[in-house]
């Protein structure tokens, strides 16, 4: 391994090794900032290096982590199912149509106790909620097959 295109490989393997323990540095475009604080990024594809796919993802306000809710919107943008990341507009209207359904979810709630309503019952499980058939018999009712 000492000739040729070989002779600097273990150079490169420890050059790598003790890079890898260096920060990353990994500057992203500055793409937008939601109504709950979270900051979100991209670095754009760049099929000439080999990156095929952009990567994108977000920083939490401080005191937030990552397994907090974030709008479906941003949601959609990260997961690549948006080419585009939502605009403010498109936010505000579906907030606006979030605080519409709830409004009307309460009506819709003071009109059923209004009218004598009151809430389901929940449904009792246990053996007995099984279908039983007469010509089913669950088991080894006469223990022909005990082992003995």
């Amino acid at each position: 391994m000492s000739n040729g295109e070989y002779r600097h490989v273990w150079r490169i393997v420890f050059r790598n090794f003790i890079n890898s323990f260096r920060p990353r540095q990994i500057r992203g475009n500055h793409i937008g900032k939601d109504y709950i604080g979270n900051m979100y990024y991209e670095i754009p594809a760049n099929p000439s290096m080999g990156k095929r796919k952009a990567s994108r993802w977000y920083d939490p306000p401080k005191g937030l982590d990552f397994q907090d809710p974030i709008p479906a919107e941003w949601e959609s943008w990260l997961r690549m199912r948006r080419v585009e990341p939502p605009t403010q507009e498109e936010i505000e209207k579906n907030l606006a149509i979030a605080e519409l359904k709830k409004i009307n979810a309460a009506k819709l709630e003071q009109q059923r106790l209004a009218e004598g309503g009151s809430l389901p019952a929940a449904v009792e499980r246990g053996p007995q909620s099984f279908p039983k058939y007469p010509d089913y018999h669950g088991g080894d009712p006469e223990n022909k097959y005990k082992n003995t």
